[in-house]
Formats: C-alpha cells, sequence, structure tokens
C-alpha cells in the first residue's frame, strides 16, 4: 500500500522465516563505524603568545573511527557502546571543565588532547568489546573550532 509516495511494509520479515540466522552476517571483512561527539570546555595554552594565552572557550567535535570484524549479527559494535565509553570514560574529563585542570600535566592544545583521547579509547575498547571482533581505534579527529583539527591515526600510534 502506498500513501503520498511511501510504500508500507506489506510483512515484517522474520527471523528462521524469511531470512535464517546464518545469513545474517553478510560478509566476514574489517569495517569501520564512526561516532562523533561534541562538549564544551575552557582552557589556556602556556608558554605561547596569542589569544589563546588567556582563559577561554570551544565547542569541540570529536570523531572516533572504530574498525573490526563483524559478529554472527553482522555488527562489529553498536553505537550504543561508543556513546557509553564516550560517556563514561572520555567525556566526564572533558564537557564544562577547565582542561588545564582535568586532564593530566600537558599543554591542552588539539594536538596533546586528541592523543590522550585516543589513549583513553583504545584503553578501553581494550576492555569492553569481544575479542572476535577485534575492534580497534583507527582514528580520532579533534575539532577545536568548526574548521580546524587534530587528528591522531592507529598507524601513527604504534
Amino acid at each position: 500500500m502506498e500513501a503520498y509516495g511511501f510504500r508500507i511494509v506489506d510483512q515484517l520479515q522474520k527471523i528462521d522465516v524469511d531470512i535464517k540466522k546464518d545469513q545474517l552476517r553478510y560478509h566476514q571483512k574489517r569495517v569501520l563505524v564512526s561516532k562523533e561527539f561534541t562538549f564544551d570546555a575552557a582552557h589556556h595554552l602556556h608558554h605561547y603568545e596569542g589569544k589563546c594565552k588567556n582563559l577561554h572557550g570551544h565547542t569541540y567535535k570529536v570523531i572516533f573511527g572504530v574498525s573490526g570484524f563483524v559478529d554472527e549479527r553482522g555488527l562489529m559494535m553498536d553505537f550504543a557502546d561508543i556513546k557509553q565509553i564516550w560517556k563514561d570514560e572520555i567525556e566526564v574529563h572533558l564537557d564544562h571543565r577547565y582542561l588545564n585542570e582535568t586532564l593530566p600535566p600537558m599543554n591542552t592544545t588539539a594536538e596533546n588532547m586528541v592523543v590522550w583521547i585516543y589513549e583513553k579509547m583504545a584503553d578501553a575498547l581494550s576492555h569492553a568489546v569481544c575479542e572476535e571482533q577485534q575492534a580497534r581505534v583507527e582514528f580520532v579527529r579533534l575539532f577545536e573550532t568548526p574548521t580546524s583539527f587534530a587528528e591522531a591515526r592507529r598507524e601513527w600510534m604504534e
């Protein structure tokens, strides 16, 4: 049945009737999933001549790229699991915080912060995900402004 150009499904597909469990995994290749988050924080830079030596804030955007192999359902990692790691392990140190105080001793440059975020996600993944998926962080991109970002990639971190 079609209404206003939209098709309504006649019959919902049923597991073990229309599709078998062994058909759920379409492939056995490594895939990358990506999720992004934003947070607001204040910081200032040390040993720097320019406006950023003064206390100021940003709305940061973080993009994670995580790769692995799909399980028997065809899922590599649920996006909700990435969100949970972000909320529990990383965001608590960043959102609405004074970064110079909550991060390890470092100059709070985007270049330093993106490596710290990468390491936190990599550590959390090593404890959270089934070994079958072999999930690993491929990249983390940290936008300090809409047009400026720093990035950490797996091949540079090893």
